[in-house]
């Protein structure tokens, strides 16, 4: 495989872990920018904006510029758009959803919408659940930012996207399309945001099921780190296997020395 042009990194368990940064990411992403090789953060979190999640980075050090950093949200509103332009949607999430699809046109309503949009918030809600299973019944399309069951916080792990879905799906009998990670279409939308090839970009995650498997499927070189989800022991009971395991991102800083443009 040629030596990567092109770097996609996973935030959470990668860079960022329970609040706080993972010890040597900000000389990670230093070494990143410096290289001058092009380069994404992926997250399958939707809550968030590019912005608010640029300056909530910044607050435990790492500086990373909002055009950097590409969510399951975005990656979602342009899946939507790509299919049914200017079309409608019920959305459950944050503000990251949400100004995703009303920055490609969307319009939010519980209307008749063309899709049910489920992503990721910390205040679910029994009634907004109930909204989205009788639209769904009437003929909406249901689409998920991401398949994660659970998420995490401080006090341990919360219920996610999935963990709803799933019950949204048992309700109605219809199953989402999930566009975040593991789906590869992320991928591919964030190698034409960059402008970058498959085959000279590489793909750094915490788990196995997910980044690894995403980028495995897209065709990209992967790098397993142990900073997150995914133990080393684990690793030998997928079928599929990264390319490399490091400790964590700060055992590829090497890989940028003398590089820098």
């Amino acid at each position: 495989m040629p030596p990567p042009q092109s770097w996609l990194c996973d935030l959470d368990g990668v860079l960022v872990k329970e609040g706080s940064m993972v010890p040597g990411a900000d000389r990670f992403v230093e070494a990143l920018e410096h290289s001058g090789r092009s380069f994404l953060i992926l997250t399958n979190n939707s809550m968030f904006t590019p912005r608010d999640l640029s300056a909530r980075l910044a607050a435990i050090g790492l500086k990373i510029p909002e055009t950097q950093l590409w969510t399951s949200a975005l990656a979602t509103a342009m899946f939507a758009h790509a299919q049914r332009p200017q079309g409608s949607a019920y959305v459950i999430g944050e503000a990251g959803l949400h100004t995703a699809l009303h920055d490609v046109g969307y319009v939010m309503t519980n209307r008749n919408p063309d899709y049910v949009i489920l992503g990721e918030t910390r205040n679910y809600s029994f009634e907004a659940i109930t909204t989205a299973v009788r639209l769904i019944e009437k003929g909406s399309r249901f689409l998920a930012t991401n398949p994660d069951p659970t998420g995490p916080s401080l006090d341990g792990s919360i219920p996610a996207c999935g963990a709803v879905a799933a019950m949204i799906q048992r309700a109605t009998g219809v199953e989402p399309y999930f566009v975040g990670k593991p789906n590869p279409l992320m991928i591919r939308e964030g190698l034409n945001v960059l402008g970058a090839h498959a085959a000279e970009t590489v793909m750094i995650g915490d788990r196995m099921d997910t980044d690894v498997l995403a980028g495995i499927e897209s065709g990209l070189q992967t790098i397993l780190v142990l900073s997150g989800v995914t133990q080393r022991e684990e690793v030998a009971r997928f079928s599929y296997q990264p390319a490399r395991i490091v400790d964590s991102v700060a055992d590829l800083i090497g890989e940028f020395e003398g590089s820098a443009t």
